[in-house]
């Protein structure tokens, strides 16, 4: 009974130990973050973004303001006969006015707002735009580096496997102690390049979470690869997405607009505003005639009615700043839209290269490349070549994945320029890839 206990005991134990074992590589594993999650990520959290949001609060304030009414004005007056010795005559008066706006300028004053409150919306969405793009730019510059840290694994690999071939035909007899010591240095050189790699992981991994705004993490893992996608968009179609989408376009848009709603408002500022009022008054008066004094006390309801004439000023000044504001918002907007089908010609011309560049390592160099080097380690092992060739075919190698590396970065960042210029997300896989 006992030794039943005790084997069942050592079962459940061996079992919670698998399972604590097994869990823990699970527990331990740091989530990595695609570049979708990362943009999010940066869109709730860039400082510069989230102040530019809070400073829209001040077009909205704007709006309020031009929707408001003009206060009205309490006048309150007395006078008094006993400084010149009429103490017993006196007067007391209280009245209120109120400006009217006429020709419709609270409704003028309302489109000037609301014209502002879409300037500026469109110019938060402008920000954001590129602020993702330089998110883009700052993850595919950890792509690379990460990229080119596992090139440098693969170098110290191969010089690794050099050093031990070198190692046994050398105990063989097969070849001097000259080819040991050469692999030795290539070896040491593989991990100098791996120390190199790895110093350019922090400062590209630190600029993306800056940009992501997310103090409370202190490292960053993400996930992707560097993989070419074509964008089957022609340029004309690219041209049109992006004279409708780009914010930056929108807010002159918007500007236009505001200058248009300025115009009207300061050509209705020529007619001067209307102030009424009502006042109400009681004088009290003390006439004395034939020695007889007689007390009377009158009570005065009166109406006021003020309107300034347009003689000299008739908002002249208004009305050219208006014009002005106007017509340096069309001269904007009409050059920007050069500027943008311009930019996106640009943009798909680099993008058409670069992927030109990444599909000529990727199906012509690269696969020559690999076949070479495993012909000559081949050629080293059955001593038909010596070490100098291996290790310059295993240069050639790293240097050309270096370079196709560097090519699908150019890539991606093509692709990510392309969609800012067009201002919309052409394409994205679930990895934050093209």
């Amino acid at each position: 009974m006992k030794r039943a206990f005790l084997i069942r005991l050592s079962s459940v134990v061996v079992m919670a130990v698998v399972i604590c074992v097994a869990a823990a590589p699970i527990q331990a594993e740091e989530k990595a973050v695609t570049l979708a999650e990362i943009m999010t990520i940066a869109r709730e959290n860039n400082g510069e973004l989230k102040a530019l949001r809070e400073e829209a609060g001040i077009s909205e304030a704007g709006k309020i303001k031009a929707g408001l009414y003009p206060n009205p004005v309490l006048e309150l007056d007395g006078a008094t006969g006993a400084l010149t010795g009429s103490s017993s005559e006196n007067r007391l008066g209280i009245g209120i006015s109120q400006e009217f706006l006429i020709g419709g300028k609270l409704e003028k004053r309302l489109a000037v707002a609301e014209s502002e409150i879409a300037r500026f919306g469109s110019r938060i969405k402008d920000a954001e735009r590129l602020l993702l793009l330089e998110v883009k730019s700052g993850f595919y510059d950890l792509l690379l580096a990460e990229s080119r840290l596992e090139l440098a694994h693969k170098s110290r690999e191969l010089n690794n496997q050099l050093l031990q071939i070198t190692k046994e035909r050398l105990a063989a007899g097969d070849i001097a102690e000259l080819d040991v010591n050469l692999s030795r240095v290539e070896t040491a050189r593989s991990e100098e390049r791996k120390i190199e790699a790895e110093r350019e992981l922090v400062p590209s991994r630190q600029r993306l979470l800056t940009l992501m705004g997310a103090p409370t993490l202190s490292d960053l893992k993400i996930a992707g690869s560097s993989e070419t996608k074509p964008v089957t968009a022609n340029p004309a179609e690219l041209k049109a997405m992006a004279l409708k989408n780009r914010p930056d376009l929108q807010a002159l848009a918007a500007e236009k607009s505001k200058g248009e709603a300025d115009l009207t408002l300061a050509q209705a500022d020529k007619a001067p505003n209307v102030t009424a009022g009502i006042a109400f008054s009681r004088e009290s008066t003390l006439t004395s005639v034939g020695g007889m004094s007689n007390r009377s006390t009158d009570y005065l309801v009166g109406l006021k009615l003020s309107v300034p004439i347009p003689y000299f000023d008739r908002n002249q000044a208004g009305i050219k700043e208006a014009q002005a504001r106007k017509s340096s918002a069309e001269t904007r907007q009409a050059f920007v839209r050069q500027s943008i089908e311009r930019e996106v010609e640009a943009a798909h011309a680099r993008l058409a290269a670069a992927e030109k560049s990444a599909n000529i390592y990727a199906k012509e160099i690269l696969p020559q490349l690999s076949e070479n080097l495993k012909l000559v380690q081949e050629a080293y092992r059955l001593g038909e070549v010596g070490i100098l060739a291996v290790i310059e075919e295993q240069k050639k190698f790293i240097e050309v994945n270096d370079s196709y590396l560097t090519s699908l970065h150019n890539w991606n960042n093509a692709v990510a320029k392309l969609d800012a210029a067009v201002g919309i997300e052409l394409k994205t896989d679930d990895g934050g890839n093209k």
